[in-house]
């Protein structure tokens, strides 16, 4: 069961994600959370840090889609500046909006990886189904409420795979 919460890569941020090793994987779309993932969950725009990788992105030809649990206005006013397609009320973990995600680029799973700031949501659903998965260190210290109770057992679990040698790597916030 715990081996469904392990993500086949974990980073700081979306910027340490090297854009060339996953070409090197025949990675050609990327599926990533909005709130945390990207940006603090109340803030309403992209900075000009994430703007640049957006850019990077498509100049290496990577399609990106945001699969994201919050309301359409919120998703809409962040990713219709920039573009980029997007699923609300994703009802993640469900693998569902993941599989939707894939299928608007035209991609196989194999061709696509979903990024997120929690094993619940993003990593559960992207492993859940079949894709490739990269967790992220949460942008904000502080969440929205239904992510704070997430959070709890997320600590929980990230103690559970630590005690049973499933991970490598520690959470940067200590809490693991």
């Amino acid at each position: 069961m715990l081996k469904q919460f392990i993500p086949d890569q974990y980073v700081q941020s979306v910027y340490d994600i090297s854009i060339e090793k996953l070409k090197e994987k025949g990675v050609k779309g990327i599926i990533t959370d909005l709130d945390n993932t990207l940006v603090e969950w109340d803030r309403a725009e992209a900075t000009k840090e994430l703007t640049a990788w957006f850019k990077k992105l498509r100049d290496h030809d990577f399609q990106i889609v945001i699969v994201s649990n919050n309301n359409e206005a919120r998703v809409k006013k962040f990713a219709s500046p920039h573009n980029i397609t997007f699923i609300y009320r994703a009802r993640k973990p469900s693998s569902r909006a993941f599989k939707t995600a894939c299928n608007l680029m035209n991609l196989k799973r194999e061709e696509t990886v979903v990024v997120g700031d929690q094993l619940l949501t993003d990593i559960l659903g992207g492993n859940r189904g079949g894709f490739q998965t990269i967790l992220v260190v949460p942008v904000a210290e502080n969440d929205g409420f239904f992510t704070k109770f997430n959070r709890r057992i997320e600590r929980r679990v990230f103690q559970a795979m630590k005690r049973k040698g499933l991970i490598e790597w520690e959470k940067s916030d200590g809490s693991s």
